[in-house]
């Protein structure tokens, strides 16, 4: 990997868990609770909290623009989502549940001069990202920035975390990978144990045939480790992913970039350290 998009995907690292505590903070939670959804599960909120600003989106566009859910899986919670509260109504939600979760989290930092040095970077980031043909990221950057910086944080790091998802996808479409071989090749090569992917839907029928169509490729062994191929195929998936998210970060001049990363640290860690997030996830962060 080159120096440039070690950089790449290093913010990303940064970003993931300041735009991710969303689906686990338990302000997030309560303002779920408050639409009307079901808690006793995450995926009601999930669905809702990140499909909202498609509109009123059907199973299939859904299905297509998240892409490694099971469609069976995503048809249990949508369209359903959108009966119980508007998309308009999720996203005003999402705003208090942001604020909320952000001001127990970071304390004080909230309000503090760095949080909002770190925010004016990180939209000038945002808003030079080439949304088109990426749809979540359309969606979220078409969404009006909010006032406090601490908003603002959170909505340029999702803008850049649903655009380098899009270009994500399009690496796996372009190296031939459906959504559950996705997921399959991924766990072939150790970025997660095949049970933390089936938090995606796919019955063990789909991901047996799944791994035989990869084996048929050469992609797989017979024992469901990646083969030489494999890695390298996946390798490039993730180099083509780090190339297509890295046009926006050309905003920010060596030094603002550097100070960004300063900037993010306290805030990262302070995401890490709550122990809202799972220590394993279906992004293989810090195992590619």
């Amino acid at each position: 990997m080159s120096e440039e998009l070690g950089r790449v995907r290093r913010m990303w690292h940064l970003l993931e868990p300041l735009h991710a505590v969303l689906y686990y903070a338990p302000e997030a939670v309560a303002e779920v609770a408050a639409l009307g959804y079901r808690t006793d599960e995450r995926w009601p909120g999930y669905f809702a909290w990140r499909a909202a600003p498609l509109g009123e989106a059907d199973a299939g566009r859904v299905a297509d623009t998240f892409h490694s859910f099971s469609p069976a899986m995503v048809r249990e919670y949508v369209p359903a989502v959108w009966s119980v509260a508007s998309p308009g109504a999720v996203l005003a939600a999402r705003t208090r549940a942001v604020d909320r979760t952000y001001r127990k989290l970071l304390g004080n930092a909230v309000d503090g001069p760095e949080l909002g040095e770190a925010a004016v970077l990180l939209r000038r980031v945002a808003k030079a990202a080439d949304t088109a043909g990426r749809p979540l990221a359309a969606a979220n950057a078409a969404m009006p920035w909010p006032e406090e910086p601490h908003l603002v944080l959170w909505q340029a790091a999702t803008v850049l975390r649903e655009h380098r998802g899009d270009g994500h996808l399009a690496a796996l479409i372009g190296a031939g990978l459906d959504p559950v071989e996705s997921l399959v090749s991924f766990a072939a090569i150790g970025a997660a144990r095949p049970e933390v992917f089936a938090s995606r839907g796919w019955s063990d029928e789909e991901w047996r045939v799944a791994g035989q169509r990869l084996v048929e490729r050469g992609l797989l062994t017979e024992g469901g480790t990646a083969t030489g191929a494999g890695r390298a195929l996946r390798a490039a998936v993730e180099r083509r992913t780090d190339e297509a998210a890295a046009a926006p970060w050309q905003a920010l001049g060596e030094e603002e970039r550097e100070r960004l990363v300063e900037l993010l640290g306290p805030l990262w860690v302070a995401a890490i350290g709550s122990g809202l997030l799972p220590s394993e996830t279906t992004l293989g962060i810090g195992k590619v």
